[in-house]
């Protein structure tokens, strides 16, 4: 499954994806979000600045029909969803802020993972929230086997486009 990208020039590195995906913002008014996609071993990463593709289950539900796909989004206000889609359905999917609220089909399949990854996965205000992004990079490692390093992220070349958003 693709995501149906109108292509775009290349780019090196991923501070260069950062003005196109806020001019694809301003200009598609939201609806087509710039992506960057680069290949890391055996997966597939995608980058986008100041959209949500990534965990759109609309989109990205097809695109995990027989393949795993594990997306982490985080805007600059916190808001943050972390998702493992795997062969066309919705694993799990939980707020890295909020751990122990989690759905999906196989939402507590991955506990050890997540506290080994460093979630603390109580409820209640003596939580620890510290480090629910590098968190969830570290689940996502664990996932994937991909780690992601500033090396990575400076030097990978990403084939661009525009994705439309799905409908419905």
């Amino acid at each position: 499954m693709k995501l149906k990208a109108e292509p775009e020039p290349s780019q090196t590195g991923v501070d260069a994806l950062s003005e196109p995906c806020y001019d694809a913002w301003e200009y598609h008014e939201g609806d087509g979000p710039f992506v960057g996609v680069t290949a890391v071993g055996d997966w597939s990463l995608m980058v986008e600045f100041n959209g949500f593709l990534g965990v759109t289950p609309a989109a990205m539900l097809p695109v995990s029909r027989g393949r795993r796909v594990v997306s982490h989004f985080r805007n600059i206000n916190a808001v943050d969803h972390f998702f493992w889609f795997e062969d066309g359905e919705r694993r799990l999917h939980f707020e890295p802020l909020f751990p122990y609220s989690r759905d999906g089909s196989h939402a507590d399949e991955l506990l050890t993972d997540m506290r080994e990854s460093g979630f603390d996965l109580r409820s209640g205000r003596d939580r620890d929230y510290a480090l629910h992004t590098e968190a969830a990079f570290a689940l996502a490692h664990r996932l994937t086997g991909i780690r992601l390093t500033p090396e990575l992220f400076e030097s990978a070349e990403f084939v661009c486009g525009i994705a439309p958003l799905p409908r419905g």
